[in-house]
């Protein structure tokens, strides 16, 4: 039974909760702040920060855009030195931020409450780390060979290199531990801290890109096409040291495969630039993020489960690879028979690859159309990235691709050499466009949950064995003899079919990117381009879509692996 003082107790505690919840002053004198005005602080506080860190990016990156511009043109001023200081300063400036994050602010106490289970996934921080490690590399093979050009060259161009070194093992560390959190103290900082690291990593970007560029921009002086195209460019080609000046000469006789070396390792440092810039804007997003996710899948992966898509992909590879070398070796000589087989075998290989490709991911769109899985629900920054970096990075391909197609019909498709650069232009486009439809439909599904069907086989199997256990609902699956593998079965064919396709993609997308990122450039071997939109034009629609279309491809991988373990 309820008394009347039981009744008037509770009318008073009632009362008292709308007093505080309207914000008016309670008895001790203070007053309660309402709940939707401390939002609104936390929102302008947040507003606010990344409002500075925005601007603070903005202006580094259009200052690093207009120097790296004014060290490519020789009728400037700026040589690739001043670039350079430029790059230590920042690059100096983002180490010792990362220092103060680790030793300061992740040492705070409730500095990190949360975790975002999709930011930083293992893959992604082993390809960092690969990445990173052939930087070093790299870095160690231009100091070797910048010391061999001391006695007249700046030596800001060993500095460089040197600070780069200490710049990457740093950051490499902070990204594979902190790659997952969420920062609730000293947002401001962090916040500005991170866009200092985004916009160093893309100015590098940017400088390792237009150095790789022009040392694969080569324009052969054939005397068959008209004048416009023998027309040398003028890009400054001093930043390939030694090169122009012949009275400086290097001190000991290495230089030449030093330098050899590490452009071959330029790929490597353009890809680990965009990866830790990428990880650097999740962890951006994720500053001052209330959400613990770290109910992350259990996702098994075995190389059982798949066959026929590794097998495949491995044939492309290897054969690719095969193409890749005769290509470069048959391209470089003055026969002109000899570089149309080349050029002819190259875009064989690749409308084989694209077309096969096609199929694949048309047949994936399919099983996903018929797929009864759930949509990841709610936003998560690295899948918006994830999107973002797929849609944005194809840009470059298209651009060379359209551009392609209009110049060969403009020609008139004279050749059959210009009939298959058509033809894979056409086919590159129609499989950018279902690969990406695949990727983003495959990265928004949920993963198959295998556990109950797993726990549910298991109590079978252990009634049978003991019908004294049918009273228990759950036997756990490590107490049986067999192992849990079997207990799973088999994939289901459409999961199988999945996993195939992605397998075979990834390995396609593999030798897609290593084929222009390590110098395979028949958009300047074949005339057309420069022949109908000049010598200056094309050069820079094939500079500036090239590099998105390598990391386009590279980004792939990632995201197909990524597919295939949830699928």
């Amino acid at each position: 039974m309820t008394t009347k003082e039981d009744l008037e107790a509770n009318e008073t505690q009632i009362s008292s909760i709308q007093v505080g919840t309207q914000g008016e002053m309670p008895q001790n004198g203070t007053s309660l702040e309402p709940a939707h005005g401390r939002v609104k602080a936390v929102e302008k506080v947040r507003n606010w920060g990344w409002l500075l860190s925005g601007f603070i990016s903005l202006n580094i990156l259009i200052l690093g855009i207009a120097l790296v511009s004014g060290s490519v043109f020789s009728n400037f001023q700026i040589s690739s030195s001043h670039l350079q200081i430029f790059l230590i300063l920042l690059v100096m400036l983002t180490t010792i931020w990362m220092v103060y994050y680790k030793i300061h602010t992740s040492k705070a106490r409730s500095a990190i409450l949360y975790k975002d289970s999709h930011a930083g996934p293992i893959w992604l921080r082993s390809g960092l780390v690969l990445f990173g490690v052939c930087s070093v590399i790299m870095d160690i093979f231009k100091i070797i060979y910048y010391v061999g050009y001391i006695h007249c060259e700046s030596p800001v161009k060993i500095v460089f290199p040197t600070v780069q070194v200490v710049f990457i093992i740093v950051q490499t560390y902070i990204l594979w531990v902190h790659a997952k959190d969420c920062v609730q103290l000293q947002q401001n900082i962090t916040r500005c801290g991170l866009m200092l690291t985004l916009s160093t990593n893309l100015i590098v970007w940017m400088t390792a890109v237009t150095e790789e560029s022009l040392h694969q921009t080569v324009i052969p002086t054939d005397t068959s096409s008209n004048s416009s195209s023998n027309t040398p460019h003028s890009f400054n080609v001093t930043l390939q040291v030694g090169s122009e000046d012949t009275a400086c000469q290097c001190i000991h006789d290495s230089c030449g495969i030093f330098e050899k070396a590490y452009y071959y390792l330029y790929p490597f440092n353009i890809e680990y630039s965009l990866f830790a810039s990428a990880m650097a804007y999740v962890m951006w997003k994720n500053v001052g993020r209330q959400m613990d996710e770290h109910h992350s899948h259990n996702i098994r992966f075995s190389m059982w489960d798949i066959l026929v898509g590794p097998v495949a992909g491995m044939i492309i590879l290897v054969t690719g690879l095969a193409t890749f070398v005769v290509y470069e070796v048959d391209i470089a000589k003055e026969d002109p028979n000899k570089r149309q087989e080349a050029l002819t075998m190259h875009y064989i290989m690749n409308i084989v690859a694209i077309l096969l490709m096609s199929i694949a991911t048309l047949v994936g769109c399919i099983l996903f159309h018929l797929d009864k899985r759930e949509q990841v629900s709610g936003k998560n920054p690295t899948r918006s990235l994830d999107v973002g970096l797929l849609l944005g990075a194809s840009l470059g391909q298209f651009l060379i691709c359209y551009f392609t197609i209009v110049a060969v019909l403009a020609s008139g498709v004279k050749g059959y050499v210009n009939g298959l650069n058509l033809t894979c232009s056409i086919l590159t486009v129609v499989q950018l466009c279902l690969q990406n439809a695949f990727l983003i439909k495959g990265l928004h599904q949920e993963p198959f949950k295998e556990t109950n069907a797993a726990t549910v086989f298991a109590n079978v199997m252990a009634v049978q064995r003991d019908p004294e256990r049918r009273s228990s609902s759950i036997v756990p699956a490590h107490t049986l003899s067999i192992p849990l593998t079997l207990l799973q079965g088999r994939l289901s064919w459409k999961r199988r079919l999945l996993k195939e396709i992605c397998a075979f993609l990834l390995l396609c997308n593999i030798i897609l990117w290593i084929m222009p990122a390590f110098g395979a450039r028949p958009q300047f071997d074949n005339r057309i381009g420069s022949d109908v939109y000049e010598l200056q034009i094309w050069v820079a629609i094939v500079n500036i879509g090239m590099p998105f279309g390598i990391f386009y491809r590279m980004h792939s991988v990632a995201s197909l692996f990524e597919v295939c373990l949830t699928s």
